[in-house]
Parts: C-alpha cells; sequence; structure tokens
C-alpha cells in the first residue's frame, strides 16, 4: 500500500496549491503526479485528503475530497518558555523534539543571564512545520516573538498553573525573612513537576539560561503566583530540562 503524503497548508480549505517549497517537495523530490492522493495538514486542527488534479512547472495543484477534523491527543494547554542557548542547534534540536511529543505554544524569553538576545523565529518555524508532519500532529505550536522576562510574566497572569524550574534553594530566594516553620518546610526541597501538575489546565513552565535565572527573576516570578519545581535530582542542560518539563504535561495531559 502507497503511503500517504502529509503537506503544510494553512488556508488547505481556501487554497487549491500547494505553498511553493510544499509543491517543489511534492513534484520534485516525491515525484507524485495527477490522480495520487496526498494529506493536507492546516495545522490548526484539521486534515483534508486531497488529489493532485494538476501539475504545472513549480506549481502542485489539488482538489479537496475529504475534511477529517482531528481532536488533539492532550488535554489543557501546554505552554513552555525559555531562554535560548548561545548555540542554536540546541534550540532547534528541543523544538523539534518537543513538538513530536507534542505542546501548543512556544516562547524565548530575554533572561538577565541569557547568552542568546535574538532569535530568528523563520528558522525555528519551518523546523516546526517538519516536525509536525513527520509526527502527524494536527495542530503546530504556536511560536511567539521573544520577550524580555518581566513582560512575558505580566502576559500570562491567567495561566491556572504556573511553574518555574530554578537550581536556587528556597532560603536562597527568600532571604532573611524566613521563619523557622518556613525553613523546615524548606528542608523538603523544591517539588517534583509530575507530581503537583494537573491535566486538563491552562499550564506554562519556564526554563532559565545556562547560568539560571536570577534571583531577582526568581522573585519576581514567585511574587506573580509562579510555583517553584524540581525537574529532578540532575542538574540539566536548559535544551534537557525544558524538553523534560514538555514530557511531563504531556504525560499528565494525555488522554
Amino acid at each position: 500500500m502507497k503511503e500517504i503524503r502529509f503537506f503544510y497548508v494553512p488556508d488547505a480549505a481556501e487554497a487549491n496549491q500547494l505553498p511553493e517549497e510544499e509543491a517543489q517537495h511534492c513534484i520534485r523530490v516525491l515525484r507524485l503526479q495527477i490522480g495520487d492522493e496526498i494529506m493536507l495538514m492546516d495545522g490548526a486542527g484539521t486534515f483534508y485528503k486531497a488529489e493532485i488534479v494538476n501539475v504545472q512547472s513549480k506549481k502542485c495543484f489539488y482538489q479537496i475530497v475529504e475534511t477529517e477534523p482531528q481532536a488533539k491527543e492532550w488535554g489543557g494547554w501546554l505552554h513552555l518558555a525559555l531562554a535560548p542557548t548561545k548555540n542554536m542547534d540546541r534550540v532547534e534540536w528541543l523544538a523539534e523534539k518537543a513538538t513530536e511529543i507534542g505542546f501548543d505554544e512556544l516562547t524565548f524569553l530575554n533572561c538577565k543571564n541569557s547568552e542568546r538576545k535574538v532569535v530568528k523565529n523563520e528558522r525555528v518555524d519551518k523546523i516546526l512545520i517538519s516536525a509536525v508532519k513527520q509526527s502527524r500532529k494536527s495542530c503546530k505550536p504556536i511560536l511567539n516573538e521573544m520577550l524580555d522576562f518581566k513582560a512575558f510574566i505580566q502576559q500570562v497572569e491567567d495561566y491556572e498553573q504556573k511553574f518555574i524550574a530554578h537550581c536556587y534553594d528556597e532560603r536562597d530566594v527568600l532571604g532573611e525573612s524566613v521563619s523557622v516553620g518556613e525553613m523546615k518546610d524548606m528542608g523538603r526541597g523544591k517539588p517534583f513537576l509530575y507530581d503537583i501538575l494537573q491535566s486538563g489546565k491552562k499550564t506554562v513552565v519556564l526554563i532559565g539560561p545556562e547560568g539560571d535565572f536570577s534571583l531577582e527573576e526568581v522573585r519576581y516570578a514567585l511574587q506573580h503566583g509562579f510555583e517553584p519545581v524540581s525537574l529532578g535530582k540532575s542538574r540539566l542542560r536548559t535544551e534537557t530540562a525544558a524538553l523534560v518539563a514538555v514530557q511531563m504535561m504531556q504525560m499528565k495531559n494525555f488522554y
């Protein structure tokens, strides 16, 4: 049985031809022809079974045969916000793998200790599209422009679950105002993210740069309703920590 090929077409329902890059892949690489069946995905929750009806040089025209709305495979809304690493290859790897696992939104943060202050979203978006097609996800993650840390914190005030993963001891964060009772509670350490995640919630997890968030940033997040969490006993690189967080959110919310 011939494998049906998937193509990303954001306006699939209104258009009648593949975007130029997808058309090139269809015609020149896969060598599909008139009459071949293809599957279109709009990245917003719908697949479209279609048939190639015309091929002209760099253009590939199609006709939709069937519309197939897709139910999302997980509940809630899963938002990952992280400070990108200096090495963009690691960020791109994360974007690909997190998309294959499944999440809803990605924001890059400009933090005090960030090694990278600029991210070219066009390149990252192409990786998200490729990963969506490869993993056959019906929804492409939303990719936001980079935001300053405090601006982002203010934008997610309405989230039901807000977590920040950092490496500081609780006493470092709270300072000298800590009571004896609070010191006893601190001995238990930060809660493990997976243990306190609730399914079906609008959730955001913050992952800091290699040098961690600054104490000021951690305190600011806590003042705005974020909960400090642990991702395990190992000290993880930024992209590894981010992927672990996505996996935990996905597992907790998987239907």
